[in-house]
């Protein structure tokens, strides 16, 4: 008989009648742990992994080969502790999809925002919209290649054309932890906003994400 079984009910029973507002950092990810590690004891990996990447954020974050190191972490594990920021990323995009208006600069950073947590390299997304700024759809254009103008340039022109977009948005994510636009940055929404304009499409905004924080290229001034 397993003879945490009774402790391992109570927590789900706990999490089921009161969410999990009610559960410290460490019950939280124990919790979660139940379901990959069934018969033992994983309140103490729990803690071990919350001092060693110094958060249940820093967990969440934690890299699949990080984690991997970790004395009693298995491949299952380490691949529902990556999938769980994954997974609420989607949902976050999923719910934000319907009738989307961006006519704003804090719209378009608050919808864009959600498309970069759990992204641990640089990703380039067009959000294509139509006349009146209704979200028409949203496509990554590359990853890990930010720098690499004239790759992303050209993507971003093929997804506006193919979506008949009349006004699109560019974004991309800085994974130093700091929003402000590089030279790099600059260069690529000149190009951008010239390539686009050749198709008759018109760049309202280039939002650049880290972390919890964005900044707006064309609130900065760049589009004056």
């Amino acid at each position: 008989m397993d003879i945490h079984k009774g402790h391992r009910e109570r927590m789900k029973k706990r999490f089921i009648s009161h969410g999990l507002d009610v559960f410290e950092d460490h019950a939280v990810l124990e919790l979660l742990l139940l379901f990959s590690i069934p018969q033992r004891d994983v309140n103490p990996l729990a803690h071990k992994l919350i001092a060693t990447f110094g958060s249940l954020s820093g967990v969440l974050e934690a890299t699949h080969e990080d984690l991997m190191k970790i004395d009693g972490v298995g491949e299952n594990t380490a691949v529902l502790i990556r999938l769980l920021p994954q997974t609420f990323r989607r949902y976050i995009i999923s719910s934000s999809r319907q009738d989307k208006i961006l006519d704003t600069s804090e719209k378009a950073g608050e919808f864009i925002k959600p498309f970069y947590i759990g992204e641990r390299e640089e990703v380039v997304y067009i959000i294509c919209l139509d006349s009146k700024r209704k979200l028409i759809t949203f496509r990554e254009i590359s990853r890990g290649i930010v720098n690499a103008a004239d790759i992303s340039v050209r993507k971003m022109v093929e997804s506006a054309l193919a979506h008949n977009a009349t006004n699109a948005i560019i974004s991309h994510n800085h994974i130093s932890g700091i929003a402000l636009p590089s030279l790099e940055d600059e260069i690529t929404t000149k190009n951008a906003r010239v390539a686009l304009r050749m198709i008759g499409v018109n760049l309202l905004d280039h939002i650049i994400v880290a972390g919890d924080d964005f900044v707006s290229m064309m609130d900065s001034g760049f589009f004056a």
